[in-house]
This record gives structure tokens, sequence and C-alpha cells, in this order.
């Protein structure tokens, strides 16, 4: 059991240090208690180090598949079951996938959380008893419903994938999305993924957060009575850093039933923990977070350029990528929108960052941090993650100190490093019969 604290940005925001502590099972269930008894819920955060990126070829999408298996009933739980229960307790539940974990969870009134740790350790340790060929193929059906509708019909969406095979090579952990392929969902059989909940699922590869209004010795006493006869699962490999580097520009174009045109630039990056995360996160916001940011400011407040700009930066654990999308206005062309980008980011090397914008954009960093963070739930979300993501649940705060510490000079060195220096992917998404319209190559 480790008690610890979280890092200073978190204690300026709430007038005390978010306090957890850290205890682990015999069975490798790693146990993360935030008590907080401000208010009678408690929050409970399964998450287990398991997403698309540890997904083998040809058994694409099955985490995401599993965070709506984990809802169709247990060992000693009805297929309505979770949802039933925690609804009639005057909770609230939900899960979701990314490229590097799946977290389910619930909010609950203080005296029922019980309930929620039953409910969670049922299907950790029992969810195969009850798993039968209908609930896979009624499952399978609603993925495969949600890929079509997310990522197929909603305008622009098409490009996610292409982005990704793009960016990353082929068997990269980020070059499928978490949805996963219909090919490989269609192929699945109960054996498939059974072998694959028998490998990520197991106490060992998951963390327990508890928080709210709940004492350490009762969360123990819980976590034990609740999860400590589940036996190990095999033990997991850590995930090992992929990055990437792209030979050469790459131009993409996707015909899609959109009114306008639409160019995103991407760029791989480095995984998160790497000098230049934090760097990264903030050339983010300088470029795209405010009407104050450049690209907002040249495309939308100077010139009617484009109907929307966004800029966003992610580092996973095996690799990163950075990426600029923009909406062009009507009548504007993307050639010209990835011209005036790149002359844009080639300003920014040149005369640096804008003092009083760097320092805007640092105050806003630290306004987000504060509202992400405005709910027990939140902040022991937040926890969970940071334990199963960078190995210590206050990690996430550190970061959040470290955005808010780069320089100028840092955040120049990255825009040079990683976006100017380096080749990307160009990709125009244009009105179905209109591939004229695309880029064909950088320019600027």
């Amino acid at each position: 059991m480790t008690p610890a604290r979280a890092a200073p940005l978190a204690a300026r925001a709430f007038g005390s240090e978010l306090r957890h502590h850290v205890h682990v099972l015999s069975n490798g269930l790693r146990l993360v208690v935030y008590p907080d008894s401000s208010a009678p819920i408690a929050a409970v955060y399964v998450a287990y180090h398991v997403g698309s990126a540890r997904e083998e070829a040809g058994r694409t999408g099955f985490a995401h598949l599993f965070e709506h298996l984990l809802f169709q009933g247990s060992g000693h739980v009805a297929s309505d079951g979770h949802f039933r229960h925690v609804t009639q307790a005057g909770g609230t539940l939900n899960g979701n996938t990314s490229f590097d974990r799946t977290l389910y969870f619930e909010t609950v009134p203080s005296n029922q959380l019980e309930l929620a740790l039953w409910l969670e350790s049922d299907r950790m340790g029992f969810l195969l008893d009850a798993m039968t060929q209908a609930k896979l193929d009624n499952q399978r059906d609603v993925v495969r419903n949600e890929k079509r509708q997310n990522y197929e019909q909603r305008p622009y969406a098409k490009a996610n994938e292409a982005l990704a095979a793009a960016l990353f090579p082929a068997g990269h952990p980020y070059a499928h999305l978490p949805i996963g392929s219909h090919e490989d969902l269609i192929a699945a059989t109960l054996d498939d993924v059974a072998d694959f909940f028998r490998r990520w699922y197991g106490p060992n590869n998951a963390t327990l957060g508890l928080g709210g209004d709940v004492s350490l010795e009762r969360a123990i006493e819980l976590a034990q009575r609740w999860f400590g006869e589940l036996p190990r699962g095999p033990e997991p490999t850590p995930p090992r850093a992929r990055p990437v580097r792209l030979e050469r520009d790459v131009a993409l174009t996707v015909e899609d039933k959109v009114a306008l045109p639409q160019l995103t630039l991407a760029w791989p990056t480095p995984p998160a923990g790497s000098a230049d995360e934090a760097a990264l996160e903030m050339l983010a916001m300088v470029l795209s977070a405010s009407r104050a940011s450049v690209l907002d400011r040249a495309f939308m407040i100077d010139e009617l350029l484009a109907k929307g700009v966004t800029c966003g930066s992610f580092c996973g654990e095996v690799a990163g990528r950075f990426t600029i999308t923009i909406t062009a206005a009507e009548g504007v062309g993307l050639e010209r929108i990835c011209a005036r980008t790149f002359e844009l980011l080639h300003d920014v090397r040149r005369q640096g960052v804008d003092p009083a914008l760097l320092q805007r954009m640092r105050h806003r960093h630290e306004a987000d941090f504060v509202r992400a963070l405005d709910s027990i739930s939140h902040r022991t979300q937040a926890l969970v993650l940071s334990d199963v993501l960078r190995g210590d649940p206050a990690a996430f705060a550190a970061h959040a100190q470290r955005v808010v510490a780069a320089t100028a000079e840092d955040v120049r060195a990255v825009l040079a490093r990683h976006l100017l220096d380096s080749p990307c992917v160009l990709l125009s998404v244009v009105p179905a019969g209109q591939p004229q319209a695309a880029v064909r190559g950088r320019q600027a």
C-alpha cells in the first residue's frame, strides 16, 4: 500500500492535493483509492490494459467488441442485469475503448458500492460462463452497425481509417482503428473471442479505482472480498514503443458525400513519455485551441477561408501522431488551404511563438485541466487511466504541469523537428465525383 499525491497543478486547482492510495492484491489487481466524502456517492472504474493496439492481424475490433459483450451478462448476472441493477440503484454506467485500454465505470450512491463491485467482479471472473453464440452474433451486428453509422455514413468519417493506414505501416498496432473491420468481426468465432478474453481480462492486467465516500480500509476490504479470489491471467507483455517516420509525403484522396472539401495534415510523432510530448501538446493549442490561435485567427478571422479548424497531438503507448484538419469555406480550394497552412507554420518557425499567445494557452490548459476534474467520478477516472497508461496514478497531473511549463523555444523546436522537417500525410476529403479538388502535394 503506497500513499501518494498528485502534482502541484492539481493542488492549485482544488486547494489540496489529490490524495490517493495504491494497493496491489495478491492476484495482481491494482487498486487505486481516492477517498472524498464531499458527496454520498462512490465511483467504480475498471480499466483493462488492452485496446486495439493489442489485437492481432485478422482479429481486429475485439477490444471494442468486448466493450459491448461485458454488458451482456456474466455467470451470476442476467443479460440485462448490469444496466438494470445500476440504474435501479440510482447510478449511471458506461464503457469506452481506445488504442491502449478499455474502461468500464459506474457511479452509484455510496450505499450501493458493493453492488457495483459485485457486477464488475462477476464479469471479470465469470463472463465466459454466460457467453453464447447468440450474444456474440447480436453484439457483432451492433458493432458493425456502429461502424456503418460512425465511420462509413457520417460526413468526413471515412478519412479516419484511411489516415491510420497511411500514417502507420501494415501490421503496426495503430494502423487500424478500435472499431475493427467488418471482415474480422464476421470471421470471429466463440473460441476466438474467448481466447482474447482469457489473455487480456484477468486481474493482473487491470486497475480498479474506487473514489468517493469510502475509506481506504473499507476499499481494500471490499476489493479483497470481491476480486481477491479471482485467478491471475497470463502475464501480459508490456507494450513496446514503435515510433514511425514516413519516408516521403503521402497524398491521399477520399471521395465522400460532403458539401465542402476538407484537408487533414498528419505526422507521426513519438509515443507518450518522450521528451517532446508536452511541447507537442502545447503546439497543438498554439495552432488551434481558440480564436486567438494561429490557424483559427488566420483562417476564420483575418480571412474567411475555413468553416472549421482543429489540431491535436496524440501520444499513445506505442507511437504518436499530430494532426491539423481544416474544412474549407465555400469557394475556397484545398490547394490554397494547404499553401496557407504551411506559410503559417513557417512563420511560427521563423518568428517564434508570440509570448502573449503562449501565456494565454497556458491559462487555457490549466482551466481545461480543472474542468476535466470537476467531479469525483472524473477525478477517479483520471487516476485510474494514468495508472494504466503511465504506471502512476499521479502522472497525469505531472504531465499537465510539463505542458504548462513548455517554453516558446520548446514549441518552436518540435514544430520544426516533427512537422516542417518531416514527411507528412496530406489527406483530402472531397465531394463525390470531384477528385480534382484534392491536394496533390505539400506547398510553401
